[in-house]
């Protein structure tokens, strides 16, 4: 069997061993470029450096992310402006300290190995190969590099000379190299574990930047007894008093916001309250927003309500999955919810209930989400602890990281890092470099260990759980652009197969290389008590890769395991004989040396250091738009339509000229704006290829969309080759059901996933859902209207009175005709942008328009009141019986934003604005079309001016009633949209939106470049290019709303800070 220095080659730097006199910096080209970021609502300036020097293959947006998050900005020696001014600097930093403690730890031997894996991995990294975490870029190799000290933390480490744990005497000789934590917590108020001591730990972490997940079922119910007497408070209000400090260090702090994961397990007896506490707050922003208040995520509503703070999961047992499977013949299956300590708030309820409120308050605002537990322990590699107490409660795996993918013992870290699947992958030869691959995971091994080796973590039992454990956490980014290139659509056994193996081999290559640093140092130091336990789970991992043919030892269910006919069938032979050698070397190897860390690989999100690496796509997640943003050196952006789609065609056999026009397709402009953004329809292009570029939403008014189940299947199809579990959020369409969600959760349970977050499009609030007086239904009852509803009620009501009093009393004191009793009328739907507008234009018996109501979506704003008051200006002309052409004619024409564009609404596809929107729905009532550009087969084409009489209004309601021409019988060929069905126009659709930039490409493919700074503002043009990704939520750090969904976390396009861990 191999040795460890035997793997320790060139492969990446060759070219030094016939170059001696070259460095590893001299393989790459370099240059210069400034890094200029704005606050994108104030203007303010957040970052300004000039002269930065990067390998010439580094995009600006990843120079961006790196300089302004990751360049150590003072403390540098020798610097004129006292911080890292290039790439050189940070690569020499990080890896000279990674190279210098493996030599400490005895896993390097020799100067000439140290020499190798410096340059190989100072070659990797330069490349965009692989990243670490956000932690090691900015504290690891300080001290060591340029003498920065830092000051003195309360930072710990294990001391093994001593055999115990201390104080790290200051913050950067050793790094600090943990994104997120799993702390433990007992059922007590003061002392260690303590519930007063998670508020000053959670503190610390917090004000760190860094994350936590916790398991808060060890705190006892309400109602439980207490000895002094009484009776508990509850876990809830300690819960919502947690939330609320992270909350605080939130907002007092300049980092992104409080990572936090909170588990419960299924049989608590707060599980009921725990379920559905935020969707009882999202009630609460509801009613703050219908109040005024601002609804956006980081505005005055949600500041307001409790649980906003945290990730919230349920551990669910497979016992209790198993009664919900049988509620067909079992519907009066019940759960027993029992007490910590006091049986006397036990109690049964059934599966049905607790079930249906699981569901309905995730499809409700995205929480809960499920964690499997016993699918979580089936995969546990040392039950037995410190203490060898097998299975008992603080040595299972009780709860992840805030993200989900890192799951072990309580009060360990998880030291991350991710690899760059595209970076091995030739599309040019259609060649995988294999060799490479395995490499780049053995030297990403070697980082992680020496991370620990020479870390310190900020709690002393932190630090002495990750000394005996030494778990590590090896990924993968930019999956999607690998499956793309090869021609492989996301959902499809191909591509799951391929990326099964290519994690499959990533796991079993890091545990293989565990085995090799144990002969050399040893193994993790409570790896004999788990012995016996670790090697049934590298063994059921092997089984699952194709390397045994045995039965599963102890799992309750089959994992989804590799097929290796398919890759075979593929041309991937040589990558499923790796896979199956990965995994026969790990454990061989092991049975003989055991085990230098008792895990080494998750799948993390990747947000931040993806965009570092210059990855189009992020973790395992599919593309979420055709068209990507290229951002210029000199400010602005420019619009690319995304490389992989080229490389992609040219692998499925399209010439050249064919990938030109399918490209130019999707890049096709109008009046300076995408059309569209779709690849549905483009020529050339086969039927049969279209799933190759299915992306995760809907692009344009194109229908294809990968299906949430597809995600389910990837995850269950990679979750058994990996020691932890995966960051994913499964996205349903907003039409999405309880039902649904259901089906997804059962899935995901039977195919063996571990965790999974569920996100239905709308969930949060983010469209008003205010219901307006003048549209109460008269069978509604008083008593069932809202305090503020039946406020407004009453005093619209006295308000009424009081002006019918006056009238009979002088009937000749006004000649306004106030519409009286149930009007009826038309409401049209439209959007400009990304505003949605409905104006409804009610009418009096005899037909006359008397009234016109405006509102948009965008409660509680000032466009909002503005349209209010406009509504209410043009309702009372209409009452003084101005004519209503006269006001279309005032409205006529003016231009201010929102313009351009117009969707959802069957006749009307341009605006100047809001204003000459009202003007063409006016318009269109009395019957004049001529200002439409798609015009109604059978409606009364009125001559301008004329006045609405109970003919014209018969005709309008006639032609609002006709189906909508297709693209060919309109005017326009390019304004018909096609996405979700909207209830009151079935032949138009609804699509979804991305947000964007302006300066788009001309149909010639020239690119005008104006050099402006991106303002939000300017992401709206985009909007119609493809699937919504915004959510209402804001960056942290430069205030840009162009936060996007990325596993369970955001990250955002602009700067690239994560909501997550990475």
């Amino acid at each position: 069997m191999p040795t460890l220095p035997s793997l320790l080659v060139r492969h990446f730097t060759k070219e030094l061993e016939q170059n001696p006199e070259k460095t590893v910096y001299d393989l790459f080209d370099w240059d210069y470029s400034d890094v200029l970021i704005k606050d994108h609502k104030s203007g303010r300036i957040l970052t300004d450096m000039k002269n930065l020097e990067f390998p010439v293959h580094y995009s600006q947006n990843s120079r961006d992310i790196i300089a302004s998050k990751y360049f150590r900005k003072a403390g540098v020696q020798d610097s004129p402006t006292g911080g890292e001014t290039s790439m050189r600097q940070v690569a020499h930093r990080l890896v000279h300290f990674w190279v210098s403690s493996l030599q400490d730890e005895g896993i390097l031997t020799s100067k000439e190995q140290a020499t190798i894996v410096y340059d190989e991995l100072v070659y990797a990294f330069l490349n965009q190969m692989y990243a670490p975490n956000s932690p090691q870029w900015f504290n690891t190799g300080l001290k060591l590099s340029y003498g920065i000290q830092g000051g003195k933390s309360g930072l710990f480490y294990y001391d093994e000379a001593k055999g115990e744990v201390a104080e790290s005497q200051d913050d950067y000789t050793r790094t600090q190299a943990s994104a997120c934590f799993i702390l433990s917590i007992e059922d007590k108020l003061l002392g260690p574990h303590s519930i007063s001591e998670e508020y000053v730990t959670e503190t610390r972490l917090f004000r760190g930047g860094s994350g936590t997940g916790t398991n808060f079922s060890s705190i006892r119910a309400e109602g439980e007894r207490l000895s002094g007497g009484g009776a508990s408070s509850g876990l809830m209000s300690f819960l919502k008093g947690l939330d609320r400090n992270a909350g605080a260090i939130k907002s007092g702090g300049t980092t992104r916001r409080a990572a936090k994961m909170v588990c419960l397990d299924i049989d608590h007896p707060e599980i009921e309250d725990f379920i559905t506490w935020k969707a009882k707050e999202e009630d609460k922003v509801i009613a703050l927003a219908k109040m005024g208040y601002d609804a956006d995520m980081d505005g005055e509503a949600y500041q307001t309500v409790s649980g906003q703070n945290s990730n919230n999961s349920v551990r669910i047992s497979d016992e209790f999955m198993s009664k919900v499977i049988s509620l067909d013949t079992d519907p009066d299956a019940e759960l027993l919810l029992k007490g910590r300590i006091d049986n006397r708030v036990d109690k049964a309820i059934k599966v049905t209930d607790i079930w249906q409120k699981f569901n309905e308050s995730a499809w409700r605002c995205a929480d809960p989400a499920p964690q499997f537990d016993d699918t979580f322990n089936a995969w546990h590699t040392c039950p037995n602890g410190e203490d060898g107490q097998t299975w008992a409660k603080h040595n299972r795996l009780n709860s992840t990281n805030p993200c989900g993918e890192y799951a072990f013992l309580d009060d360990t870290s998880c030291n991350l890092a991710s690899i760059n699947i595209l970076r091995f992958y030739n599309a040019e030869t259609e060649q995988f470099d294999l060799k490479g691959y395995e490499h780049m995971i053995t030297l990403v091994q070697l980082v992680l260990e020496a991370s620990i080796h020479w870390g310190h973590f900020p709690t002393a039992d932190i630090a002495r759980k990750t000394w005996l454990f030494r778990s590590t956490g090896l990924g993968m980014a930019n999956l999607a652009s690998l499956l793309m290139e090869m021609g492989l659509p996301y959902d499809s056994d191909e591509a799951r197969a391929l990326a099964a193996a290519l994690v499959g081999i990533l796991t079993g290559r890091s545990y293989y290389l565990s085995a090799l640093m144990s002969e050399m140092a040893g193994p993790f130091a409570k790896y004999e008590l788990n012995r016996e336990h670790m090697l049934r789970v590298i063994r059921n991992h092997a089984r699952v890769a194709g390397a045994r043919s045995d039965e599963f030892e102890t799992l309750s269910y089959t994992p989804v395991a590799v097929d290796h006919d398919l890759l075979a069938q593929l041309g991937l032979g040589e990558i499923s004989h790796s896979l199956r050698e990965s995994w026969q070397n790990a454990e061989q190897a092991g049975v003989q040396f055991g085990y230098r860390n008792a895990q080494v690989s998750v799948m993390a999100p990747t947000g931040t250091i993806s965009f570092a690496m210059d990855c189009a796509a992020t973790s395992i997640e599919p593309f979420f738009s055709h068209v990507s943003y290229k951002k210029l050196s000199g400010g602005g952006f420019m619009k690319l339509a995304n490389p992989s789609i080229g490389a992609g065609l040219k692998k499925l056999g399209y010439t050249p000229d064919q990938i030109t026009d399918i490209i130019d397709y999707i890049m096709r402009e109008e009046d300076g704006m995408i059309v569209d953004g779709k690849i549905e329809g483009a020529p050339h292009l086969k039927d049969e290829h279209l799933a190759v570029f299915d992306t995760a939403n809907q692009c344009g008014s194109g229908e294809r969309y990968i299906h949430y189940m597809g995600h389910v299947l990837t995850v269950a199809a990679l979750t058994p080759l990996l020691s932890g579990a995966i960051s994913k959020t499964v996205n349903l369409p907003k039409e999405a059901t309880v039902e649904d969600f259901k089906e997804v959760v059962i899935k995901s349970w039977q195919l063996g996933v571990k965790g999974i977050t569920l996100y239905r499009d709308g969930s949060k609030f983010a469209q008003p859902l205010n219901l307006r007086l003048e549209s109460i239904n008269q069978d509604v009852e008083l008593k069932d209207l809202k305090y503020a509803q039946l406020l407004e009620y009453a005093e619209k009501t006295r308000e009424r009175n009081h002006r019918l009093e006056k009238q009979v009393a002088n009937p000749l004191a006004s000649r306004r005709d106030k519409p009286v009793g149930i009007r009826s009328g038309h409401t049209h739907p439209a959007q400009v942008e990304d505003v949605k507008i409905y104006t409804t234009v009610n009418r009096s018996a005899n037909g006359e328009i008397t009234e016109i109501y405006i509102t948009t979506d965008r409660e509680g704003t000032l466009i909002m009141g503005l349209l209010n008051s406009l509504s209410k200006t043009i309702s009372v002309m209409l009452q003084y019986r101005i004519p209503p052409q006269n006001i279309s004619k005032m409205l006529r024409g003016q231009k201010y934003e929102p313009y351009g564009f117009v969707t959802r609404h069957p006749y009307i596809k341009y605006c100047t604005s809001i204003s000459d929107l009202i003007s063409k729905i006016i318009d269109i009532e009395i019957g004049d079309y001529s200002r439409c550009q798609v015009k109604p087969e059978g409606a009364l084409a009125a001559a301008p001016g004329a006045p609405a009489t109970p003919t014209v209004t018969t005709a309008i309601t006639s032609a609002l009633s006709l189906p909508v021409l297709d693209s060919s019988e309109s005017e326009d060929d390019e304004d018909d949209d096609n996405g979700e069905v909207n209830p009151q126009f079935p032949n138009l659709r609804e699509p979804e939106y991305s947000t964007g930039i302006q300066n788009e490409p001309a149909a010639d493919g020239s690119i005008e470049l104006t050099g402006e700074a991106y303002v939000h503002e300017s992401a709206r043009e985009a909007a119609r290019t493809g699937e919504k990704l915004y959510d209402g939520s804001t960056c942290p750090t430069c205030s840009s709303t162009r936060m996007v969904r990325n596993g369970t976390c955001k990250v955002c396009l602009d700067c690239g800070t994560t909501t997550g861990c990475s």
